[in-house]
This record gives C-alpha cells, sequence and structure tokens, in this order.
C-alpha cells in the first residue's frame, strides 16, 4: 500500500476509484484538487505508485472486485465508489460488491453496446448512480457537431432545448469590429456570447466587448436560434447529407447508428475483415468497406474528396491526426478528430484539427458533476457540467429544487461574482436568455459560465 501524505482533513468526498488508465488518472487529477479523500485500486503497481507519488491519494495494488480489498480501501466508510478498468464485467462487479458490504454510490464505465442498451436497467437492478459510456457520449456530441457543421463543439444543456456551441471567427466576417451588445440587432439571432478565447487568454464578456477575428467564442441559445445565427452570418446551417468514418470501433458504431436514424447516408471503412461483417449485419443501411484507410488510393476511391464530413476513429491519436489532416488538404469535407491520449494539449491545438473530441474528458465530466452535486446542499444539483478552453472555464447547469437567496429576486439586484455570466433560465422547457428583470424561481435549470472552478451549488454565484 502506498500511504498518502498526512494533510489537513477537507470538506470532501472519501471516493474509491477503481482502474487507474487515462480515465481514472483524469479522475484522480480533477477530483484530488477539488479536495476529496482519494483512494485508488488497481493490479499494475507502476500506475499506482505514479499516481500516488504525483497526487495526494492512497494507492492499494490488488483487485477491485475483491471484497478485501475493498474493504482495506475503506468501502465502509466511503461515499462512492468509481469503477472505471478496461472490463465491462469487471466493473459492474466491482460496484455490485461496493453496494453490497458498504453504504456508498457506485458509478460503472461501461462500454460495450449491449449494455448500453441496458443502461437504465442494470442501473436499476444493481443500485448504480450512474453507468457512463464514454464512446457513446462522444458520438453524441460528434453527431450534434454534424448537424451543425459550422461549429467547433456542440455541448446539449437543459436535455437537449439548448446548446453550448464554439465558434471561430474568419476573415471578412461579419462579426469582426461589432461589439456583443450590438450583435443582436445585426445578426437578428436570439444567443448569448459567454466566453471567448483570444491569444490564449479566456474572457467572459460584457456587451462592450469588440470582437475580432480569430477570436473562438462560445454562445448558447436554442437549436433554432443556433441555425438562425449561422444562416444570419452565410454559414452553412444545414445537417451534412453524408459521411466517411474510419475505423469500425463502439464509436463508429455509435455515431453511424445515430446519424442513419436522421437520415444521413454512412460509409465505414474498416481493417478487419470479422468486424466488416459484423458491422453489416449491426448496420444494414450503412456502407462497410474493408480495406487500409491510411491507404491514400483507396481514400480517393472511396469518395474522400467528395464526402461532406470525414470521422476518423482508429484507435491510434496520430493515425487519426494524419488522417485529419489529409482530409482537410484534399477535400471540403467538415472533419472531427478524437484524440484518446489527454497531454500534448498544446501539441494538439496548434494543429488545423477542426473540431477535436476527447472521450476521457466527456466520461470524467459526468462524473465529476456528480461529485459535485452529492457534495452539495438539498437547494439544488448539478445537471450538466463541462470543461472549456483546456478547462480554465466551466459551464455548469444546475437545477434549482428549493427557494434560496437567488431565487424570486430579479437578477440586476443579486450579487454575482466576477468573471461569471448567467446564459439562460430553462422553465418548463422554454429557455429564456435572460435580463436584469428576470429571475430564477424554484423547478427551473440555470446555467453558467465562470472562470471560478469548483461550484457545487447555484448559490455559488454570488459573492
Amino acid at each position: 500500500m502506498f500511504e498518502k501524505e498526512d494533510v489537513p482533513s477537507t470538506q470532501g468526498l472519501k471516493i474509491i476509484i477503481i482502474g487507474c488508465g487515462k480515465v481514472g488518472r483524469t479522475l484522480v487529477e480533477q477530483l484530488s484538487q477539488e479536495g476529496h479523500d482519494i483512494t485508488i485500486i488497481d493490479k499494475n503497481r507502476e500506475r499506482i505508485s505514479q499516481l500516488a507519488n504525483l497526487y495526494d491519494v492512497m494507492g492499494l495494488v490488488g483487485n477491485g472486485a475483491s471484497y478485501n480489498i475493498q474493504k482495506e480501501a475503506g468501502i465502509g466508510n466511503a461515499d462512492l465508489i468509481i469503477a472505471v478498468t478496461g472490463s465491462d464485467e469487471l466493473n459492474l462487479l466491482c460496484c455490485t460488491i461496493a453496494t453490497q458490504v458498504g453504504n456508498c454510490a457506485a458509478i460503472a464505465r461501461v462500454r460495450t453496446p449491449d449494455y448500453s442498451q441496458e443502461a437504465d436497467y442494470l442501473r436499476e437492478k444493481l443500485g448504480l448512480a450512474l453507468i457512463i459510456n464514454p464512446e457513446y457520449e462522444a458520438a453524441r456530441d460528434m453527431a450534434r457537431i454534424l448537424y451543425l457543421p459550422s461549429s467547433l463543439e456542440v455541448t446539449g444543456f437543459a436535455h437537449g432545448q439548448a446548446e453550448l456551441i464554439k465558434y471561430a471567427i474568419p476573415e471578412n466576417s461579419l462579426m469582426d469590429g461589432i461589439a456583443i451588445k450590438d450583435l443582436g440587432h445585426k445578426l437578428k439571432a436570439n444567443i448569448l456570447i459567454g466566453a471567448i478565447e483570444r491569444d490564449n487568454d479566456v474572457f467572459i464578456p460584457s456587451g462592450d466587448f469588440i470582437l475580432k477575428k480569430g477570436d473562438k467564442l462560445s454562445f448558447v441559445g436554442a437549436h433554432k436560434q443556433a441555425k438562425e445565427f449561422f444562416s444570419h452570418l452565410g454559414l452553412n446551417s444545414h445537417s451534412v447529407k453524408n459521411t466517411m468514418i474510419i475505423g469500425g470501433g463502439k464509436a463508429a458504431y455509435y455515431l453511424a447508428k445515430e446519424l442513419l436514424s436522421r437520415g444521413i447516408r454512412v460509409k465505414i471503412i474498416e481493417n478487419d475483415f470479422n468486424r466488416c461483417e459484423e458491422l453489416s449485419i449491426l448496420l444494414p443501411e450503412a456502407i462497410i468497406i474493408n480495406g487500409d484507410a491510411t491507404d491514400q488510393t483507396l481514400l480517393r476511391e472511396e469518395g474522400i474528396e467528395t464526402t461532406q464530413s470525414f470521422v476518423p476513429l482508429t484507435g491510434i491519436d496520430e493515425e487519426n491526426i494524419m488522417l485529419t489532416l489529409y482530409a482537410k488538404q484534399v477535400s471540403n469535407a467538415k472533419v472531427i478528430t478524437k484524440i484518446n491520449r489527454i497531454t500534448f494539449t498544446n501539441v494538439i491545438n496548434s494543429l488545423d484539427l477542426g473540431s477535436v473530441i476527447y472521450p476521457k474528458y466527456i466520461t470524467s465530466e459526468a462524473i465529476i458533476a456528480y461529485v459535485r452535486a452529492k457534495k452539495a446542499s438539498m437547494h439544488s444539483n448539478i445537471e450538466t457540467l463541462y470543461h472549456m478552453y483546456d478547462s480554465r472555464v466551466e459551464a455548469i447547469e444546475f437545477f434549482v429544487s428549493e427557494k434560496s437567496a437567488v431565487t424570486d429576486v430579479p437578477l440586476k439586484d443579486l450579487t454575482l461574482k466576477d468573471n461569471l455570466l448567467l446564459c439562460f433560465i430553462n422553465r418548463n422547457g422554454r429557455i429564456i436568455i435572460p435580463s436584469g428583470n428576470d429571475s430564477i424561481q424554484k423547478n427551473d435549470t440555470v446555467m453558467i459560465i465562470t472562470k471560478h472552478t469548483g461550484f457545487n451549488q447555484i448559490q455559488d454565484i454570488l459573492k
């Protein structure tokens, strides 16, 4: 066992994390920063040693599904157990044992499509708090981008009623040189700009902020308003009609299934013949090509130069990046690049890769949102959490379950923290871009964007 340093106790939760791969490591990094008491379990001694030395955590080498190992890790007084090993079955078993012998909440990462289709049943029967599928969630994010291809990123809020969209202002744009407060008149779009990245700085802008070419801005609005915004800019506001997917893994399956349901034509190029046969049965409406997608001749023959969108989903980051750069060179396709590793972000950001998706971050954000909600009071709960601009900014959606200091008060009379913007109020499915006269009410969901980190409840927006 690797003991953590003796430090003062915090107000955080006692959390056990089983599995110290990419997702586990991300969770350790982010949850330890938020003051939680963390114990990690993995069979790999080297992984445990490395994380225990880097972060203020206790490490235990062993099988996370073992009752004795969980007991040694402190399952008896743990608040939460998170199983993110490479095996779905092991993750479910770890959580089942934990809920039987301890009094804690349990979260399992489950990636297999068969299990994912039964996620609600498994969660209920096994008593789990969450079942997270990173490939499925990544596919949903990719699909949102392909439905609105002028965007760099699209994140759903308010159960899909609203979207947070990232967009880079190009040269000769109507937005270049315009103050944010004048956008509504000039572009007739009911959106709200929540954050802007310029020259590696991030701003939570006021209405007087002057937009410039090269700015990467994130705005909030209903899907219809977002489409209207892009249309007024003279940009493509319609979904792609076809896509070429490289690789036939789980993420490719989920993405293809989603796109086909919307009538979008899908072509998948996969190197493994047996997997091609499986996909042809699972996705009868898709075109499945058995071949090596690194072969430029094959890509040209299959229509890379004319495809409207191109999504490399191999398991190798370097291959995905090279394929993306090639597609951008020979076509005008909307390109999405999936990156598994979360290091070298500065290098990745310097490349023109179009839209970039990190499944590991998607997983960790869902779990961190749950952890913060569990830590918070009963006045509000975090519905959605999204990290922006290399985690320098957070977008958080709160469900307001009780009256508090922030409810029934005009927003203009609330003393809000600096570097914070209240973006929308969702009231019974109606998205309100708020003015100073609007107020937060019980049973609303409220979305904020802030440079502060670690908010647990809606009252945290106040000074």
